[in-house]
C-alpha cells in the first residue's frame, strides 16, 4: 500500500514538471514573438520616418533648379522668367488670396500650377518630381487656379482706341478700333452623351472660344464654355446680351473675318474678294481697287488676334490635347491661361515666344454708351465703302 502511494506521487511530480516545462516554453515563444513584432512595427515607423524627412531637402533642391539657377530653366519649365515668377506669387498672395500652408509654400503651389499648364503633365508625374502625394498635388491646383481666376479684373487689358496720331503701318488707317476679335476650338473631353453636342466642324471634341485681343497681344475679353458645334456668330450675340458680358462702346468697333456680320462695332472684309496675307506681294499680286486694298490692311491688322491664339496654345500645352478634368474645370483653366498669358506679355516685354511667330441674357439699356447686338447693317457697309475708298486715295496718292 505504501508503494503504491509512493508511485502516485512520483508520477504526479513527473506530470507537473512537464506542465511547468510546457508553460514555459509557451511563456518564452510568446515572448519572443512579441519582440519580434515590436521590432518590425519599430522599423516600419522608422523607416516612414525617414522617408517623410528625406523629402525635405529634395524638395527644396528640385525648387532651387526650377527658380534660383537661372531664367533659362525657369521659362523652359514654368514659362515665365525668375523676376515675372515672384511677381506673380507676389501678385498671388496679396490679390488673389493663396497663403502658405504646412510645408508648402506659395512658390510652390504656383510652380506645381504651371507645370500642370505648361507641359500638360499628369498628377502622378507632378508628384513625382515635387516629392508631393497626389492629393497635395491636386489640392493645391485648384487652390492655385481659384487664386489666379480672382485676378481677372487685374489682369485683362483695358481696351485703347487707335487715335489719330498713329502712324503704326498695320493700324493707321483704322481710327478709333479697339482691336481683333476671333473664335478659336480648344479640345476638351466630355462624357459620352455630350460628345455629338461638342463635335466642331472639324470632327474634334471641343468647345468654342471666343476672344478680343488688342494690338499689344494682350487679351481685353475671353467667353469660354460653348460647345464646338456652335457659329462663331451666335457666341458672339451671347457674350452681348450678358450682363457682366463683352461691352463695345458705340464709335468704336473691332476687326473681325466674315464668320461675323457685318454691323455696328464689328468690321469685316469685302466678301468674294481675296484677302489672306500669302495672296499679297508685289507686281501683279498689288491690289487693284479699293476693295483689294481695304482687305489687305484688314488682314494685316485682323493677324494679331491668329498671332495671339498661335502664341497662347503654343505657351500652355494642356491647351494643345484633350485634358481629363471635368469640363467646368476645363473651362477655368483656359481663362486662367488667358490670364496668365497677360500678365507675362505685361511684365516680360521680351517674350521668347515672339521669334516663333514671326508670321503667323440680360438686354443693356439703350442709354449705357454699348453696342448690344450685332445684325448686319447697310449703313455700317456705306461707312466701310467709305473707309475704304478713303484708305485707297490715300495710298494711291502716296505712290
Amino acid at each position: 500500500m505504501a508503494r503504491l502511494c509512493r508511485r502516485k506521487a512520483e508520477i504526479v511530480l513527473v506530470v507537473e514538471e512537464i506542465i511547468f516545462e510546457i508553460i514555459f516554453m509557451l511563456t518564452m515563444l510568446l515572448r519572443r514573438c512579441r519582440n519580434r513584432g515590436r521590432f518590425r512595427i519599430s522599423n516600419v515607423q522608422r523607416l516612414s520616418r525617414y522617408r517623410m524627412v528625406d523629402r525635405i531637402p529634395q524638395q527644396l533642391q528640385h525648387m532651387n533648379e526650377l527658380i534660383e539657377l537661372s531664367d533659362d530653366d525657369c521659362f523652359n519649365n514654368l514659362r515665365m522668367n525668375r523676376d515675372t515668377f515672384n511677381r506673380f506669387c507676389y501678385l498671388l498672395r496679396h490679390n488673389g488670396g493663396l497663403v502658405d500652408v504646412r510645408f508648402v509654400s506659395v512658390g510652390e503651389q504656383v510652380a506645381i500650377f504651371l507645370s500642370v499648364l505648361s507641359h500638360h503633365s499628369k498628377v502622378r508625374v507632378v508628384k513625382f518630381c515635387f516629392k508631393r502625394s497626389s492629393q497635395t498635388v491636386h489640392q493645391h491646383f485648384h487652390n492655385v487656379l481659384r487664386a489666379v481666376l480672382n485676378l481677372h479684373d487685374i489682369l485683362l487689358a483695358t481696351p485703347t482706341p487707335v487715335d489719330d496720331e498713329c502712324t503704326h503701318p498695320r493700324w493707321k488707317y483704322f481710327k478709333g478700333c479697339l482691336g481683333a476679335l476671333d473664335g478659336t476650338l480648344i479640345d476638351v473631353t466630355v462624357p459620352e452623351v455630350d460628345k455629338a453636342r461638342y463635335r466642331s466642324r472639324k470632327g474634334t471634341i471641343s468647345v468654342n472660344v471666343l476672344a478680343a485681343c488688342d494690338r499689344n497681344i494682350l487679351f481685353i475679353y475671353m467667353l469660354t464654355g460653348w460647345d464646338g458645334s456652335a457659329a462663331d456668330a451666335r457666341v458672339l450675340r451671347d457674350a452681348l446680351c450678358r450682363e457682366d458680358g463683352f461691352k463695345v462702346p458705340h464709335g468704336n468697333y473691332y476687326l473681325c473675318d466674315n464668320g461675323y456680320p457685318n454691323g455696328e462695332g464689328f468690321l469685316t472684309p469685302y466678301k468674294m474678294v481675296r484677302y489672306h496675307l500669302h495672296e499679297w506681294g508685289n507686281g501683279p499680286s498689288t491690289p487693284q481697287n479699293y476693295k483689294e486694298f481695304f482687305n489687305m490692311n484688314h488682314s494685316r491688322a485682323r493677324n494679331v488676334i491668329e498671332r495671339t491664339f498661335g502664341l497662347f496654345k503654343k505657351r500652355w500645352a494642356i491647351l494643345r490635347s484633350p485634358s481629363f478634368y471635368p469640363i467646368r474645370i476645363q473651362n477655368k483653366i483656359i481663362l486662367a491661361c488667358a490670364l496668365i498669358h497677360n500678365f507675362i506679355r505685361t511684365e516680360s516685354p521680351n517674350d521668347p515666344l515672339d521669334e516663333l511667330l514671326q508670321t503667323t441674357t440680360v438686354t443693356q439699356s439703350d442709354d449705357d454708351g454699348f453696342i448690344d447686338s450685332v445684325n448686319p447693317s447697310q449703313a455700317w457697309s456705306n461707312w466701310r465703302d467709305n473707309l475704304a475708298h478713303e484708305m485707297f486715295s490715300q495710298w494711291m496718292g502716296a505712290a
